[in-house]
């Protein structure tokens, strides 16, 4: 992918290309390692109405991160973001006020049945599906809603269906389903549809992650390649989060994201923004920066913008490449699910 030229770079010299964009803070999963049900009860304090940015003010501040950045890509994220009423309007405006035709989502899926043609005739490309086994009862315990397989598949298929790329997305947990990997594996090379598999991070402070938790990508790829020989391929792009592979004699492809073993933060180029307006420019960020008080006083375009280049000049963000046993129970991260992944 030919990229344009940058604007602005943090103070390790890394651009802003993808913006992930959070439209709700709410999800119909529970999650065990995002949103635990112990703790996001039926009284957990969601945010309200007016608390969260309407359409048009996301629309206007994507743009002008835009024009300040040169984005290539946007994903709308969550929570779950098909719990957003009317979510494809704003993917419509978003598309057509910056151009940019690299906009994915990340979900759930058992909603796209419902959504998968008005979020592909709104101009989304393609969508990433979350899906951590085969196995319809283990994926129940670990969804928290004892949801099997089968509406999460038929999501894949209506995405696909409805002219949509589809990728998969699988967290990987010792003692939990790395038993999956390869059932997973073999199942969507047949299905056709491109898995990654994702090292158990230590995003937020709720989800009691360890080190003894993790399956690394080296074990991960080993598992596979015992059965299905596996070589290495390039980046699609400069900054591409997934280390890519191919099964041996074929253009199937499986992707392994490693931000605990292999850490890829030198060449990290995503920002996200939260429901409510704040921006963050590390997933393991502890704070943001609150745009949504800037879009709701008098200042201008050109304040905004302005803003962002100086926010980002001053990035220097390298968790994953510091993280230690102590600083992931210290650090009081913001959760996955209030900024996406």
């Amino acid at each position: 992918m030919k990229l344009k030229e940058a604007k602005m770079f943090d103070k390790l010299k890394r651009p802003l290309r993808d913006l992930r964009i959070s439209v709700t803070d709410r999800c119909n999963f529970r999650c065990h390692y995002c949103m635990p049900a112990e703790l996001f009860g039926p009284d957990y304090p969601f945010l309200k109405k007016d608390e969260v940015l309407s359409f048009e003010e996301l629309n206007r501040l994507v743009f002008l991160f835009h024009e300040a950045a040169s984005l290539e890509k946007l994903r709308i994220t969550g929570g779950e973001p098909l719990m957003r009423k009317d979510v494809d309007k704003l993917i419509e405006m978003l598309s057509k006020t910056t151009g940019i035709t690299d906009i994915a989502m990340t979900t759930n899926g058992i909603l796209l049945p419902k959504y998968a043609q008005k979020l592909k005739n709104a101009g989304l490309k393609r969508v990433t599906v979350s899906l951590d086994s085969l196995d319809s009862k283990r994926f129940g315990e670990i969804n928290g809603r004892g949801i099997g397989i089968e509406p999460v598949l038929e999501g894949m298929e209506a995405a696909s269906q409805a002219g949509l790329g589809v990728k998969v997305n699988m967290v990987v947990q010792k003692g939990v389903n790395d038993q999956d990997i390869i059932p997973m594996a073999k199942f969507f090379r047949e299905k056709g549809y491109i898995l990654r598999f994702i090292e158990y991070m230590d995003v937020g402070n709720t989800n009691g992650w360890c080190f003894d938790d993790v399956i690394s990508k080296k074990e991960i790829i080993s598992k596979i390649d015992e059965e299905m020989p596996l070589e290495p391929i390039a980046p699609n792009y400069p900054g591409e989060v997934a280390t890519r592979f191919r099964y041996k004699g074929s253009d199937d492809e499986i992707g392994v994201i490693s931000s605990v073993s292999d850490a890829f933060c030198g060449a990290c180029n995503r920002a996200r923004l939260s429901v409510e307006g704040k921006l963050y420019t590390c997933l393991f960020a502890t704070k943001g920066f609150d745009f949504r008080e800037l879009l709701r006083s008098d200042a201008t375009d050109e304040d905004i913008k302005a803003t962002l280049v100086d926010y980002w000049e001053k990035r220097e963000d390298k968790y994953s490449e510091e993280r230690s046993e102590e600083s992931s129970k210290t650090r009081a991260k913001i959760e996955m699910s209030h900024i996406g992944g």
